[in-house]
């Protein structure tokens, strides 16, 4: 079974089994931690302490109330961010994809990452505020270029996962094409609440995995893995061919439909197609404006992932929305 880990001022936790037994047996949840005795800072450096991971997971303390802990996110930075582009089926019909898709992979500032609790903060400039569920793996070990990566192999690299929001300045990213400075501002990588360390056998239960995320209680994006196109251990081997992961760096997997970003109509984007780009993106934008579902000032955005059965579950984020000061 998998552990939850949670991180805060003080240090290291590990989430007790039996608050999550409560919960998953429909029971009120009151989920209690027990801090691990370790002397690592860093995600890495905590992964490479399993056993003091272990005595704390099998502790018999009644624990802390994770209520009263401030969760941190779980990754610590610096570290690589990497993540995949149009990476759902359903996204991928959102965008006006239509065909095969080839694999993109794109970085984001580790500086982005930000608390399960944090507040998103709106740069003034942005005015196309957008949301991303996504499900993040957890580097356990060193991928070296050029490594080939089975299902069967992934236990041996990837340590855990994590809820990630790879949160969007639409405005940025389609009128410059760029997707490091859209998605790598401060707060855009709410990370956490949990680190969900896997045993070997939770690997098969990937598939399983539920993101869902809504914005003031409405549901906007709720889709399993079954959606998804490239598979971490193809995504890993594809990446791999140019790119080396250590110990603690993080791979976002894309996101699912529901965003609020849509391509348009065919029709509209035949004709957008002939406008000089000036005027075509402002055209594009003013029928944006429209658009009620980009994220507010004030906005709530709740998210999670998790199987049915609770067996992985990565915590709920809560995360305000506001406009920078």
């Amino acid at each position: 079974m998998s552990t939850n880990v949670l991180r805060t001022p003080d240090g290291w936790w590990a989430v007790l089994p039996q608050a999550l037994d409560s919960a998953r047996a429909g029971g009120t949840p009151t989920e209690r931690a027990v801090r691990i005795e370790t002397k690592a800072v860093t995600t890495a450096e905590l992964l490479a302490d399993r056993a003091a991971l272990r005595e704390a997971a099998a502790s018999g303390e009644s624990g802390t109330p994770v209520a009263d802990l401030v969760a941190l996110p779980p990754v610590t930075t610096p570290c690589r961010v990497v993540a995949q582009m149009v990476n759902y089926r359903s996204h991928a019909k959102d965008s006006g994809f239509t065909g095969d898709i080839p694999p993109t992979f794109f970085r984001k500032a580790s500086g982005s990452v930000s608390g399960p609790h944090d507040t998103i903060v709106r740069p003034a400039h942005v005015n196309f505020l957008d949301y991303e569920v996504e499900l993040g793996l957890v580097m356990g070990a060193t991928l070296p270029v050029g490594t080939v990566v089975e299902e069967q192999d992934l236990p041996s690299y990837v340590a855990g996962l994590v809820l990630t929001n790879d949160v969007s300045a639409r405005d940025v990213q389609l009128t410059k094409t760029q997707f490091y400075e859209s998605k790598s501002y401060p707060t855009f990588t709410p990370t956490g609440p949990y680190l969900a360390l896997l045993e070997p056998e939770d690997f098969d239960r990937l598939i399983d995995l539920r993101l869902r995320l809504s914005v003031n209680g409405v549901t906007r994006q709720d889709r399993t893995l079954a959606d998804m196109i490239v598979r971490p251990a193809q995504a890993l081997t594809l990446l791999s061919r140019f790119q080396t992961l250590d110990p603690g760096d993080l791979l976002l997997t894309g996101t699912p439909g529901g965003t609020a970003l849509k391509a348009p109509p065919k029709p509209v984007e035949k004709i957008s197609a002939l406008l000089p780009p000036a005027l075509k993106w402002k055209a594009f934008f003013n029928g944006q404006a429209k658009n009620p579902l980009y994220l507010r000032d004030g906005d709530l955005v709740t998210a999670t992932i998790a199987t049915p059965d609770g067996r992985i579950d990565l915590g709920e984020q809560r995360t305000a929305v506001r406009a920078a000061t």
